[in-house]
């Protein structure tokens, strides 16, 4: 099983990227995605989460508007578009498979630590200029 994140690189604020987070190795349109990030000298956040139909979604609330997270089943890959962006944005990112179909919205809307995932992807460094 294996999740491949993608996409990231180095954007003047207020811009734009699309990060990719395919995965393969297992039935991709069983399971919920999140995305989660992690500043230099910070603890890693989520992100963004939807679930493995697509239909429900979550964000934290400094990205909510500005982000979106899309999933596409038939090509077993998730997508996280971020706009305007801003320098509070730079992290590394990762996509990782929740536990099941849903996302426990608790872990995307708070920062509370989500722990216990077994499936990350390597990280995609966003940096953003100001």
């Amino acid at each position: 099983l294996q999740l491949q994140a993608s996409g990231g690189g180095l954007v003047h604020s207020g811009g734009s990227l699309r990060l990719s987070c395919a995965g393969s190795g297992y039935t991709f349109d069983d399971y919920a995605i999140g995305w989660f990030r992690q500043a230099p000298g910070k603890e890693r956040e989520g992100v963004a989460c939807i679930s493995a139909s697509g239909f429900s979604k979550d964000y934290r609330a400094s990205v909510k508007g500005r982000f979106t997270i899309s999933k596409d089943n038939a090509k077993n890959t998730a997508y996280l578009q971020m706009g305007t962006l801003k320098p509070e944005d730079t992290a590394v990112y990762y996509c990782a498979r929740e536990e099941d179909s849903g996302c426990p919205s608790i872990y995307y809307t708070s920062n509370l630590n989500r722990n216990g995932l077994d499936y990350w992807s390597k990280g995609t460094q966003v940096t953003v200029s100001s």
